[in-house]
């Protein structure tokens, strides 16, 4: 087992007297390798929590840099990284949380060629990223490579979150869903707007990041129930959560009926 520091016994305390949590969750916290796809709005707060649980490594993915209208969503850039690259100011403000923490810059975008060799370093991956190319790519590559998914979308207003394991089965013994079970196709090209044009509530993504979170820490820890199956919606307007269920489609391309006759 990864043996605490006198330093990070201190330091983890309120977690190490929590009964779900405890030394041995927080040396799982310790041993733990994420990435972390997107270092924007729901990136922000997702990688200061992970840094500031003590989660050993965390590996962040985004090819872009800090700019000007970044900053009222993206707390864990400020004004001095602006031109930066995220990567940098991810790495950055994690040293000065955490020195316990290490970070694994990728100052790359996620592609076919290099998705699954990427992700295959990890043990859990988290997807904030802003587009539906990259979801659809994360969320196969996590399939093929059997690592656990978290990942949340955010809109101008609400936003949408679950886990993925879809190479693991239920306890009737179906395949656990994918994410094409929940989605099948991805909007046609135009038809969604983006952040830039539709705009984003900022606290919104800041209430998601941390759900995120919350949800990677639970997955490595191992406490209560996971969001496999479920997916959580959030209405900032009405301050409203609702939670639905949702199932594997034996049509799905990945661990569907016709892949298993394949």
């Amino acid at each position: 087992m990864t043996l605490l520091s006198p330093d990070e016994i201190q330091r983890y305390a309120r977690h190490i007297v929590l009964r779900d949590v405890g030394g041995p969750g927080q040396a799982r916290l310790k041993a733990a390798r994420v990435l972390v796809i997107g270092a924007g709005g729901l990136g922000a707060p997702l990688i200061q929590y992970l840094a500031a649980a003590g989660v050993g490594t965390i590996g962040v993915v985004d090819d872009d840099t800090v700019s000007l209208s970044n900053l009222q969503r993206q707390v864990l850039h400020g004004a001095n990284d602006i031109g930066r690259a995220k990567t940098d100011s991810a790495a950055d403000a994690v040293a000065r949380l955490n020195d316990h923490v290490s970070v694994e810059r990728h100052a790359l975008r996620l592609t076919p060629d290099n998705a699954r060799a990427l992700i295959a370093r990890y043990d859990i991956v988290a997807d904030g990223s802003d587009n539906f190319s990259t979801r659809y790519l994360a969320s196969d590559a996590c399939f093929y490579e059997k690592k656990p998914l978290v990942t949340a979308a955010v809109g101008p207003m609400d936003a949408s979150l679950t886990t993925l394991r879809p190479f693991e089965t239920d306890a009737d013994g179906r395949p656990n869903p994918t994410y094409r079970c929940l989605f099948p196709e991805p909007p046609a090209p135009g038809t969604t707007p983006t952040c830039e044009q539709a705009g984003v509530l900022g606290a919104l993504t800041g209430v998601v990041g941390s759900m995120m979170a919350l949800e990677v820490i639970r997955e490595i820890v191992g406490f209560g129930v996971g969001l496999v199956g479920r997916l959580v919606l959030f209405d900032a307007r009405s301050m409203r959560f609702e939670t639905l269920t949702y199932e594997w489609d034996a049509d799905n391309p990945l661990n569907g009926l016709a892949s298993a006759r394949a």
